[in-house]
């Protein structure tokens, strides 16, 4: 069966399912998650004549603004089709149109790459079931949905086409060029899969340095697509005057120069090592690695730690741990544990089909990279969740491929009700979501009574909690970081905080105002320009600040008790938010 008529018939077929259940349910035609808004904001600016080298944000944070760490590569797609249904539609028609095209579009190339892998390690079968789990995760997700412009689903496709390039049986040049090319593209786009992305060279290399010559064009061709991909993008979407500053959340000095030697020393070594011996050539792999190594301690010595370490503690306590995404494995368990199956359960069983295989030796190859690519992405989603997608998407290949197995054992005999149930069981342990539901099962019956009937929480961030905002002068907005990237898409004004690590400095004021005594408070909101303080008891973070501090500002507020220099300000019927004009104390 060919591959493209069969990936084009399922990715239509998936992507029209999508736009219809998603849109039919869709309040709003931005994503639910704060980096969708603000990616929009961001295009936007770009729009408007803001320059493609200039990733301020100047209306977040402190005076001058906020250097975002995003990548123009995701941008540019959703302006120019933005720009495109502009030429016969309303402005907000145009963006509804292109963000509801954007993620559906890359539901074919994530497809393809799944398909392709499939078809490599499990022939026609293998194609179709990696194709129908694939389609699986992406409906039962979030990240292809109309409106989800948020890098995520760029990275799993990219990091799927890195996957089944590597599994290519003949070890073609073009295929590990194209996965060089996908490499370089991801560390581009965002630093989270840069560590997958590392995986990725060194199972390359290892590869190697094991075959030898027959391995040679393979690495030749990863090392220079690699090479030569990172300059290209590193020159195209750094500022000049970014040149020599390393940062390790986005493509910078840092990572380009390590992905560059890294890509340039492995050809080097193809070229000149690949007929010595086996041995000989390990040992060349091991002055390759102690020369990345080498110039990851010079040149970039703190992107060997955590990008987040030097994140304020007061950030890290009141901010970061509350961050559902960036919650570790051992959170989740203490915090939501029916959850847990859907993270992490594809996963492990992945693993331990990999670690199965090889022990009988069965395909040993494709499962051991399956397996050090799996398990890299599974040890990440430890430490933070948001990894899980990425592990969960990469388990489908060996479960494929066990799934292929025990149906061919349950096909064999026909009266085996145990074969049966086996091949059952497998099927359901492989998908994500059956954890999922049966997660969900667990915690309606531990819901109590008073939790069912829980009343709606009034917003805070909708158009609407916003109006007040629309009469008054553009100004500085002192609200709690997840009222940011509404307030900067639906009205002109800047504000202090949103939920971004390089907004060290407006995130702290903000906190800092709501848990100073109210005459102290008023020095935070003279000293920053505050002109508008936005009050939402029904914050998570301001009932926390209320919480800690009781004679704060957030906790007068709750109590009703509100300081000369707060003039209140008409609130919508309905709403959640107070807002709050700031008049100077008369000195």
């Amino acid at each position: 069966m060919r591959l493209w008529p069969t990936v084009t018939i399922y990715s239509v077929i998936l992507a029209a399912i999508l736009l219809v259940t998603k849109l039919s349910t869709a309040t709003d035609y931005v994503g639910p998650d704060n980096d969708d808004g603000m990616r929009l904001i961001e295009v936007r600016d770009l729009l408007a004549g803001q320059g493609w080298f200039d990733l301020m944000q100047y209306r977040l944070g402190l005076e001058g603004g906020t250097l975002m760490h995003w990548s123009r590569l995701i941008d540019l797609p959703i302006a120019s089709l933005i720009w495109f249904f502009g030429l016969f539609a309303p402005h907000e028609t145009a963006e509804a149109l292109a963000l509801a095209v954007w993620p559906v579009s890359l539901v074919l190339p994530a497809m393809l790459a799944m398909a392709v892998a499939g078809r490599r390690i499990g022939g026609v079968a293998g194609m179709h079931l990696s194709l129908a789990m694939t389609g699986l995760a992406i409906y039962t997700g979030s990240r292809f949905a109309p409106g989800a412009i948020d890098h995520h689903n760029a990275q799993l496709g990219l990091v799927a086409t890195m996957v089944a390039m590597l599994l290519d049986p003949q070890r073609r040049g073009w295929s590990y060029a194209v996965a060089g090319i996908a490499a370089a593209i991801a560390i581009a786009i965002g630093a989270e899969t840069t560590p997958f992305v590392a995986a990725v060279c060194l199972t390359v290399a290892l590869l190697w340095a094991w075959e030898g010559q027959n391995f040679a064009v393979a690495a030749r061709a990863f090392g220079l697509a690699l090479a030569i991909a990172i300059s290209i993008l590193f020159v195209a979407t750094v500022p000049p005057r970014l040149y020599s500053m390393v940062t390790c959340d986005n493509l910078s000095l840092g990572y380009y120069s390590l992905a560059a030697i890294g890509g340039g020393l492995l050809l080097f070594s193809a070229v000149f090592a690949s007929r010595l011996s086996r041995p000989l050539r390990f040992a060349a792999l091991g002055l390759v690695g102690a020369g990345v190594l080498g110039s990851a301690m010079v040149i970039a010595p703190q992107c060997l730690s955590d990008p987040l370490a030097g994140l304020d503690p007061m950030l890290v306590e009141l901010w970061l741990r509350n961050v559902s995404e960036a919650q570790s494995a051992f959170v989740i368990a203490r915090t939501d544990p029916v959850s847990i199956g859907a993270f992490y359960a594809a996963g492990l069983f992945g693993i331990a089909v990999c670690i199965f295989r090889i022990v009988r030796r069965d395909r040993m190859q494709i499962h051991l990279v399956l397996l050090f690519l799996l398990a890299t992405s599974w040890a990440i989603a430890l430490v933070q969740v948001r990894g899980a997608t990425f592990s969960n998407l990469l388990s489908i290949l060996p479960l494929a491929l066990l799934i292929i197995d025990i149906r061919r054992i349950s096909n064999s005999d026909s009266d085996n009700v145990a074969a049966a149930f086996v091949y059952i069981v497998t099927v359901l342990a492989s998908v994500p979501a059956a954890w999922a539901v049966a997660g969900g099962l667990v915690s309606l019956q531990m819901e109590n009574g008073a939790q069912k009937a829980a009343a709606k929480v009034l917003s805070c961030t909708s158009k609407e909690a916003l109006a007040p905002l629309a009469g008054l002068a553009d100004g500085l907005i002192s609200a709690p970081s997840q009222m940011g990237v509404p307030i900067l898409r639906f009205t002109k004004n800047r504000v202090l905080s949103a939920p971004y690590h390089r907004n060290q400095g407006g995130m702290l004021t903000e906190l800092h105002i709501g848990l100073a005594e109210p005459k102290e408070a008023e020095a935070f909101l003279k000293g920053a320009g505050v002109t508008v303080l936005a009050f939402c008891p029904n914050d998570p973070q301001t009932r926390e600040l209320a919480k800690l501090k009781p004679d704060g500002l957030y906790a007068a507020l709750g109590k009703g008790n509100i300081p000369p220099y707060l003039e209140p300000l008409p609130k919508a019927a309905g709403v959640g938010v107070q807002f709050f004009r700031y008049r100077p104390a008369a000195n």
